[in-house]
């Protein structure tokens, strides 16, 4: 089993625990045994198979969680999970998604009504049988019918792409109106996270009323779910929440690190200032004697951390992974940044599935300041979308030659093919044809089904290949859309360090395939990532910025990404010999 599918299970059992009333501790136990596996670079699987004991040497991983992940490994499947999910139907927990709902109160209608379905719960609160649960009353009862018809959209996270463009409509719209001294986002947004479940906006302003009236005009006519003092809460039509806090000054930067998150990490930090004598929450730093609170620091996220001695870590870091045993011992890493990369070494054109010719991708490229960019365009197999043979593809590499011979030195087109890799096994093109090539992608499109040894072996006999130089999206995940296939990827990043291969992160925010942990991983295998636009169009080439986002989380360097270097010294690199223009594209 993969370490997502173990850390869903038990994220599975925390739920129904918790809708059951069940031990708090225990809940949690089962919450931080998934956080810790999902965030965990090696497979667990492995470790299972290797030596159980040292998973009990994970931070987060107890022994009942530890013994769980053997049975699921060794199984499968987890009886008491089972049992769980026999005794309470799968659609009792869509009932939770409703907001201000909760475990507690979703198991409260379940129980004391039979209320198993939305449809169920929508005809009980028309019958006004809601309101006659203790803790519930009218006001509820109204609040959870308004929410029903939102349940499954709300219960939906979006991509943080989509979620950047909501970002910028409301920035835009909220920026026309007068007294807004500072206004940042925060939340999951503004970590990074590739998917967004909703919006935190907070403003400092004089004029509170002024700045409400303004977000309540957003995007149409919202749903004004809540209204007070200092805080508002709109749904959009498409489901998303978005919560406005307005702040006083003084705690501007107190409650933009508080509500940035993550949690895990805002527990350590608690924790550390526990240790100083101090408090912290989203008002400010306070020195505490006694019953006395004395306010030290709030206004800037700096001098929060700074109160703590800790650097202001970035955003993106804030997940309780690395970053404080990083700045203990300091060296926490200096981030990738857009301005590093020379170049984008995964795009397509019109003669498969492009959308614009080779020339206009090269001069969209160049224009974005690239030094270079590689012609992948699909190989054969890729029928539907008109993938290329051999006779093709030397065609569009002599175009390429001619390209170049004509563009002069700032600027290289490479030869390159995204190769697929066979459900038989082997690649796509011939041996000779590939030799000839300045850069190959090796990718799987077909077979993603196939048992986890076959796949691994297939992806395994790409890395082995002489000609290939990096395997595109390695695990296959559309998010939200389809899950990775089956792949041993402690298998995948031995052979890429032993042959001197890269491996993608694929920076469609559909895909950001590596993701955030393996991209970690790869990095502590000592395995250079290639970050790809995989662009289909002139456009698409701005896609690079999501995937520096992922690369960031990941805790990466300009040092860790293959294509931050100048095309001579990326060659080097792969190992790569290329017979002409050598010094292009530095």
């Amino acid at each position: 089993m993969t370490n997502s599918q173990i850390a869903d299970a038990f994220e599975m059992m925390a739920d129904l625990l918790e809708f059951q009333g069940e031990n708090p501790f225990r809940v949690r136990a089962y919450r931080n045994g998934a956080r810790a596996i999902r965030n965990l670079p090696e497979s667990v699987s492995s470790i299972v198979n290797d030596d159980p004991g040292r998973l009990l040497e994970i931070d987060g991983i107890g022994k009942a969680v530890a013994e769980k992940c053997e049975v699921l490994v060794r199984t499968g499947e987890l009886p008491q999970l089972k049992k769980l999910q026999d005794e309470i139907p799968e659609s009792v927990l869509t009932l939770m998604r409703i907001p201000g709902m909760g475990p507690k109160k979703a198991a409260a209608v379940y129980r004391e009504l039979g209320i198993a379905t939305l449809d169920d719960l929508k005809q009980a609160c028309e019958l006004g049988r809601i309101r006659e649960l203790k803790g519930f009353g009218a006001k509820t009862e109204e609040a959870i019918l308004s929410g029903i018809s939102l349940a499954a959209a709300a219960g939906r996270r979006i991509y943080w792409a989509n979620a950047d463009e909501i970002v910028a409509e409301l920035r835009s719209h909220l920026s026309d109106c007068e007294g807004i001294e500072q206004l940042e986002f925060a939340g999951s947004y503004r970590r990074g996270r590739e998917t967004v479940g909703d919006l935190d906006v907070l403003v400092v302003a004089a004029e509170v009323d002024r700045i409400m009236d303004r977000f309540a005009g957003f995007s149409g006519s919202p749903s004004v779910l809540a209204r007070g003092d200092t805080k508002m809460s709109i749904r959009l039509a498409s489901g998303l929440q978005i919560d406005l806090r307005i702040v006083p000054p003084e705690s501007f930067g107190a409650a933009l690190q508080y509500f940035t998150g993550s949690k895990e990490h805002n527990v350590v930090l608690r924790g550390r200032a526990k240790q100083r004598g101090l408090k912290i929450n989203e008002y400010g730093v306070y020195r505490v004697d006694g019953d006395q609170e004395t306010y030290v620091a709030g206004a800037t996220e700096e001098e929060v951390y700074a109160a703590l001695d800790l650097p202001c870590f970035p955003p993106e870091l804030r997940e309780a992974r690395h970053e404080f045993a990083w700045a203990d011992a300091g060296n926490l890493p200096k981030l990738i940044t857009l301005d590093d990369i020379r170049g984008d070494l995964h795009a397509h054109t019109d003669e498969t599935d492009g959308q614009a010719s080779l020339d206009e991708m090269a001069e969209a490229a160049r224009a974005r300041g690239l030094r270079y960019l590689a012609i992948t365009d699909h190989s054969k197999r890729v029928s539907m979308a008109g993938g290329l043979d051999e006779e093709r593809l030397l065609a569009q590499w002599e175009r390429i030659d001619q390209f170049n011979a004509r563009r002069g030195d700032d600027f290289t087109l490479l030869k390159g093919i995204e190769c697929d890799i066979l459900e038989k096994g082997g690649l796509d093109l011939s041996d000779d044809v590939l030799a000839q090539a300045d850069w190959v992608l090796a990718s799987i499109h077909y077979g993603q089904r196939q048992p986890r040894e076959q796949i691994t072996a297939r992806i395994l006999e790409a890395i082995e290949h002489p000609s290939v130089s990096a395997i595109a999206h390695p695990t296959g995940r559309l998010i939200n859309q389809r899950p990775a296939y089956d792949v041993d990827l402690d298998a995948l990043f031995a052979a890429a360090k032993k042959h001197g291969k890269l491996l993608e992160l694929n920076a469609n925010p559909m895909r950001l395939d590596l993701d955030d942990v393996y991209c970690a991983a790869a990095k502590g295998h000592g395995i250079p990532i290639v970050i790809n636009t995989d662009a289909h169009s002139v456009e698409s080439l701005g896609l690079m910025r999501y995937g520096i986002l992922q690369a960031r989380r990941a805790g990466l360097t300009k040092a860790d990404v293959a294509n931050t270097r100048t095309w001579p010294q990326l060659k080097k690199l792969i190992g790569r010999k290329r017979s002409g223009g050598d010094q292009k594209g530095e």
